[in-house]
């Protein structure tokens, strides 16, 4: 059983760190049990690591034949190669969430798939329909995540192979909830993965660029997989449902904003973008509701 620590340079907070990895509460590939699990695909195969803080390090154990793999890029997941002290608060919103989570870094994974398959799932749905296209699709496809007998992994699953994803039948796509659309980018991208997987070792525009080659995957897609795979703090989401109107309330009390002013609004954090949104975030500040929610569909009946 491979091992290994890190010590972080100031305050950590790893569960604000990792937390932005798991895809809903019931994520097959994501536990939080005595510290944080996870089940990945690497490029040596699939692998568990189990990661817990103990008298201010960081301590991972890793199963599998991904488990060097895991090991070697600890410190880029934990954060290591992040840089928080770039970062300046500019609105008293900002500053008080940066005070309240000094531990907060962004995390780099180094897997492109892993983050890009849950997103393409996100698309023009509700987060609760893409947990649950995510969790039965791992459930029925993935494989037994690695990991001890009695511990959280066992009750894990690691996401299938590329070839994998592309044998999915049409009707378990269905079953999932997913349309042909989406279903049909992540095809797409099994086909490529390759060369998606390569943007994980580039810079942002290069590896946006890369990703948005592929059709089906647009800013939305590409920016929330590369702010997990790469750790990019200007990969500010663009196309989103609430984020506008949230960081529009949250900066200049307006529940009306649109993409173009919330960049407006983001232009101080140049940059620094997506962490000053992940600061908004986690400040709790909404804009009251005035609508309903965005229904459900129900593709049993398509």
């Amino acid at each position: 059983m491979p091992t290994r620590s890190w010590t972080p340079p100031g305050p950590y907070d790893l569960a604000r760190t990792l937390g932005v990895l798991a895809r809903g509460p019931g994520d097959p590939a994501y536990r939080v049990s005595d510290g944080i699990w996870r089940a990945s695909r690497t490029p040596a195969g699939p692998g568990t690591v189990h990661l817990a803080v103990s008298d201010g390090r960081v301590r991972a154990e890793a199963w599998g034949p991904g488990a060097d793999w895991l090991l070697d890029r600890l410190p880029a997941l934990l954060g290591a190669e992040d840089e928080p002290g770039a970062f300046t608060p500019r609105h008293r919103l900002v500053h008080e969430a940066h005070r309240r989570h000094p531990g907060l870094r962004l995390a780099r994974t180094g897997l492109v798939l892993e983050s890009l398959i849950p997103s393409i799932l996100e698309q023009k749905v509700t987060s609760d329909e893409a947990y649950r296209a995510w969790r039965l699709l791992l459930q029925r496809h993935g494989e037994p995540a690695p990991g001890p007998a009695g511990s959280p992994a066992a009750r894990m699953r690691v996401m299938p192979e590329p070839g994998g994803w592309a044998l999915i039948p049409s009707w378990e796509w269905h079953r999932a909830g997913v349309d042909a659309k989406r279903s049909t980018t992540i095809l797409r991208a099994v086909r490529v993965a390759g060369r998606l997987e390569e943007a994980a070792a580039m810079d942002a525009p290069g590896a946006a660029a890369r990703l948005q080659a592929l059709p089906g995957i647009g800013p939305w897609t590409a920016a929330e997989t590369l702010q997990r795979s790469n750790g990019f703090a200007d990969a500010v989401t663009v196309g989103d449902l609430h984020l506008p109107r949230i960081v529009g309330y949250a900066l200049a009390g307006d529940r009306n904003t649109d993409d173009e002013r919330m960049l407006r609004l983001l232009e101080p954090y140049a940059g620094q973008r997506h962490r000053a949104c992940r600061y908004i975030l986690l400040s709790g500040t909404r804009p009251p509701r005035r609508a309903p929610r965005f229904p459900i569909r129900d593709y049993a009946a398509f």
